[in-house]
């Protein structure tokens, strides 16, 4: 017959155990409901353009391990350093009581998309003020994840030509917004670098107009003028033909901080109508 001093031993290491499987089993629950799920951005390091319109790209996995629709979708948009979301999404519809006013009927989700795992951020005209590192927090029924996106602001317009038909054949263009400011080069079509000359002036937001101006044109011939900030390269192509000019503009958006060499320009260039 078993002792009292044994029954309570074995008494004891029983709730043990019974402890450690309900803690063991309290812990799995837990991070069941905290497990990672993958969202990403195409594009990491967005550029603006003042006073227009642009997309914050944000995507995650709509399936679970079983190939199955997540369900419980709920979004948070965020701006560092800024109080109250940008934009919040849950229980299949938007809850913007702590919507910070900045972004009152500026930012916006695309409902139909979300199923599908695009929960993209649209930011109507933006400004100046707007950028900033982002995040975009998702939470599902499988778990959930975040990625931020960090949007640069720039201003941009391709510039508009003509020719002035005089002794020196003068070819000008005005580019009406541009932020920072840019240089300007002017070339021939086989990349000489020709003296043209610019003149800036800027509004009280510090948005640059400029004046182009290159003189001595040649008819049946083209000319490229290269507008260039550390955010934004504008490429034109301007060919003239007798008293008539004909143009082509390309843009390349960049994040990166220095003046791209000029001959890495017409590889990466991107036609300025794909980009509306």
């Amino acid at each position: 017959m078993a002792s009292f001093g044994q029954i309570i031993f074995w008494s004891m290491i029983a709730l043990i155990i019974i402890v450690a499987g309900l803690i063991i089993f309290i812990l799995a629950i837990a991070f069941s409901g905290s497990k990672t799920i993958l969202v990403e951005t195409p594009n990491k390091y967005p550029v603006g353009n003042i006073g227009n319109d642009v997309i914050l790209d944000c995507k995650f996995n709509p399936l679970n391990s079983k190939g199955k629709e997540v369900t419980q979708i709920a979004i948070d948009w965020v701006k560092e350093g800024l109080n109250g979301v940008v934009y919040k999404y849950d229980n299949g519809v938007s809850q913007l009581q702590t919507q910070n006013p900045d972004f009152k009927d500026r930012a916006q989700l695309f409902p139909n998309a979300i199923s599908s795992g695009n929960v993209s951020l649209l930011l109507r005209s933006v400004q100046l003020k707007d950028q900033g590192t982002y995040t975009c927090s998702v939470r599902t029924s499988s778990g959930k994840g975040d990625i931020s996106v960090h949007l640069k602001m720039a201003a941009y317009s391709s510039p508009t030509f003509t020719l002035e038909p005089t002794a020196n054949r003068t070819l000008k263009g005005v580019a009406k917004t541009w932020y920072p400011k840019p240089a300007v080069t002017w070339e021939n079509y086989d990349g000489t670098v020709l003296n043209g000359s610019t003149s800036y002036t800027n509004n009280s937001a510090g948005i640059f107009t400029l004046a182009l101006i290159l003189t001595k044109v040649n008819s049946d011939d083209t000319y490229q003028c290269i507008i260039q900030n550390n955010l934004v390269t504008s490429v034109s192509h301007v060919t003239v033909t007798g008293n008539a000019i004909k143009d082509e503009h390309y843009l390349v958006i960049s994040s990166a901080t220095f003046l791209l060499p000029l001959k890495l320009i017409f590889l990466l260039y991107v036609p300025l109508w794909t980009l509306s």
